[in-house]
C-alpha cells in the first residue's frame, strides 16, 4: 500500500544541513496497524506528516496504491489525500469558524457523498462519539480533550483506507483514550490500515508492529 524508499528531510542553515530523517526505507501493507516510537526530535510527527501528503519538502521516493506521490502536483495529491487519508493530528487542526457538526461534514463532502446520505453518517458519528450535545458548538467552546474526540470523528468519518494519527490519546483522560484505542482497533479489522505515533507502550500494543526511530533513521522495524 505505502513504500517509502530513500527518504530523507533535511533544515538548511547556510552551508550545513541538519537531518531530520535519514534514508527513510518503509514498506507498509493493506491492513496494518503500526506504531511509531522514538525518542522526542527523532523524526516521528514529520515521517506521519510526509506519509500524509501535508510535507513535501523531502527527497527519496513515495508510492501510495502505486502512485509516485513524489512526482505528483499538488493537486493530485490534494485528490488522492481527500479520498483516502483521515488525519488525526495532536493539535485538532479543528476550523474554529465551523460548529461540530459542520466540522464532521467537511470530509464528506468532499468524497461527494449526497447531503441526504451526509446528515444521516453525521448523526451516527455524533451518537458513536458521544458528542450529540456538542453539535452547534464551535470548536473554542470544548474542552481539549472534547476537541481531540471530534477531531478523531472528523478523521475515521469518511472511511478512509488510511488512518494517521499523531498521538491520538495525548489530551484525553484514560477512559477516552482508552475507547480511542478500541475504535482504532475495531476500524483496523474492518479493514483500515492505522500508522499512528505514540509515547504509550499501552497504545502501541494496539498495533501489530512497530517502528522505532533514533535521530532520524529506523533503527528497528
Amino acid at each position: 500500500m505505502i513504500s517509502l524508499r530513500g527518504v530523507e528531510k533535511f533544515y538548511q542553515h547556510g552551508p550545513s544541513q541538519t537531518f531530520v530523517l535519514r534514508r527513510i526505507n518503509l514498506e507498509i501493507r493493506p491492513g496494518e496497524f503500526i506504531s511509531i516510537m522514538g525518542p522526542s526530535g527523532a523524526g516521528k510527527s514529520t515521517l506521519l506528516h510526509i506519509l500524509g501528503m501535508h510535507d513535501m519538502a523531502w527527497a527519496g521516493e513515495y508510492f501510495f496504491l502505486d502512485q509516485p506521490v513524489h512526482k505528483l502536483d499538488k493537486k493530485r495529491r490534494g485528490e488522492i489525500y481527500k479520498q483516502n487519508i483521515g488525519f488525526v493530528f495532536q493539535s485538532y487542526h479543528l476550523i474554529d469558524s465551523l460548529t461540530v457538526y459542520e466540522n464532521l461534514d467537511i470530509p464528506l463532502s468532499y468524497r461527494n457523498v449526497k447531503k441526504s446520505e451526509r446528515q444521516a453518517i453525521v448523526c451516527d458519528t455524533l451518537d458513536r462519539f458521544q458528542i450529540v450535545g456538542k453539535k452547534d458548538l464551535f470548536p473554542n467552546q470544548l474542552s481539549g480533550g472534547q476537541q481531540q474526540l471530534v477531531g478523531v470523528a472528523r478523521a475515521v468519518i469518511a472511511n478512509p483506507t488510511l488512518l494517521l494519527a499523531d498521538e491520538p490519546t495525548g489530551n484525553l483522560h484514560s477512559g477516552q483514550g482508552r475507547e480511542i484505542m478500541e475504535l482504532f482497533k475495531k476500524l483496523n479489522s474492518e479493514g483500515t490500515t492505522i500508522v499512528q505515533v505514540t509515547h504509550s507502550e499501552v497504545n502501541a500494543a494496539y498495533g501489530n508492529r512497530i517502528v522505532k526511530l533514533a535521530d532520524g533513521w529506523i533503527v528497528d522495524h
